[in-house]
């Protein structure tokens, strides 16, 4: 089956629309028409090669459609149901799995840019294989996906939502409420108004966390920020002493931090911000070559806890239902979230928007 798909082949250049072959499912696998892919700075983490990843390589990782056709040895989905993709595969049954870590599964560590059984059913117009962005490629009219990389929804909530699950939401939301598990009536500090942080901050707003301070660059992400919950602002390149700032805004510091950029410096920063007793939780993706300084001696004296949460800490069989039910009693914002669509034949802008921090999200309407 052919598909139009946004591809990446080097980091010279914006990623491409090109026209793709689609194999059918094999065992435990399903086809899926999309309707929607969020346009993720995962993705251009990819493009840019700030991330890793054999190439050329199909995008994509926060989809959501339709099955439209079954492979053999696939139990409790049918053609017709309604999917969002999960970027981490979740066999189950390893170790992992088996102790409720669903987010570090071995075998997502597998299907890393193919499907769990390291082959692809994805090839270009001249028969070359396609690498595939974290076992889904869902940047595309069609994909072929593997059964624990789909996650069933309820068919009355809208695709171009429930998409946004699979990765911003989940990630933002399972942060706060999995891993670093907020109480009420905490302090909260979170670094970078993204897609991301924007659900760390509507998740601590319903975590009841008493202050929500968000900082940022951007003055239009920090009023963006404010629609979701934060009750206090601060443009960093306003503060020459950032930490400090923040330490007397808070009244000595925060419960809990959130870092949602993915650099060193902001790491350093979020941790920096804990009073005693505080946790940092680093939800951004750095680079291999970044690094973050640290005072060791404040680990012990201090009992300030740094770590790190992918993936929200989830389990999406359960997490994506959780998260699209209190959107449904209109508890949670998706709509909000959406601050352009885009054809597919529009990536290369999208990607061009995501760049210079133009949407609270971009997501692509197939």
């Amino acid at each position: 089956m052919q598909s139009k798909a946004v591809v990446c082949r080097s980091t010279s250049g914006p990623p491409a629309v090109e026209r793709i072959e689609i194999e059918p499912p094999r065992q435990r696998e399903v086809l899926i028409k999309l309707a929607a892919c969020g346009v993720c700075h995962s993705d251009l983490s990819v493009a840019d090669g700030t991330i890793p990843m054999p190439r050329p390589v199909v995008l994509g990782h926060e989809g959501a459609g339709v099955i439209v056709e079954i492979g053999p040895g696939v139990e409790g989905l049918a053609v017709g149901d309604h999917i969002v993709s999960s970027f981490v595969s979740v066999c189950g049954h390893c170790g992992y799995c088996r102790r409720g870590k669903y987010s570090l599964c071995d075998q997502a560590a597998r299907a890393i840019a193919t499907l769990p059984d390291g082959t692809v059913r994805t090839r270009d117009s001249n028969g070359e294989s396609l690498n595939v962005f974290c076992g889904c490629g869902v940047m595309s009219e069609y994909a072929t996906l593997h059964v624990d990389s789909v996650v069933k929804i309820d068919k009355s909530v809208p695709l171009d939502r429930a998409a946004l699950v699979g990765c911003s939401v989940v990630t933002g939301f399972g942060a706060v409420m999995n891993t670093a598990q907020v109480e009420s009536g905490s302090v909260v500090v979170v670094f970078g108004a993204g897609g991301v942080g924007l659900n760390v901050i509507q998740a601590a707003a319903l975590a009841a966390a008493s202050r929500i301070v968000v900082v940022d660059v951007s003055a239009e992400k920090l009023e963006f920020a404010r629609q979701f919950g934060a009750t206090d602002l601060v443009n960093a390149r306003e503060q020459t002493e950032l930490v400090k700032a923040i330490k007397r805004l808070t009244g000595g510091g925060a419960d809990y931090s959130f870092e949602c950029v993915g650099r060193g410096e902001t790491i350093s920063q979020a941790y920096g911000v804990l009073r005693k007793g505080g946790t940092a939780v680093v939800v951004g993706v750095s680079s291999p070559k970044d690094s973050a300084t640290i005072s060791p001696m404040s680990l012990t004296l201090e009992e300030r806890t740094l770590t790190g949460s992918y993936f929200g800490s989830a389990n999406p069989q359960k997490d994506f239902g959780r998260v699209l039910d209190l959107y449904k009693a209109k508890r949670l914002k998706l709509d909000e979230l959406i601050t352009r669509t885009y054809s597919i034949d529009a990536a290369p802008e999208a990607f061009a928007d995501l760049a210079a921090g133009r949407n609270a999200r971009g997501i692509i309407v197939f």
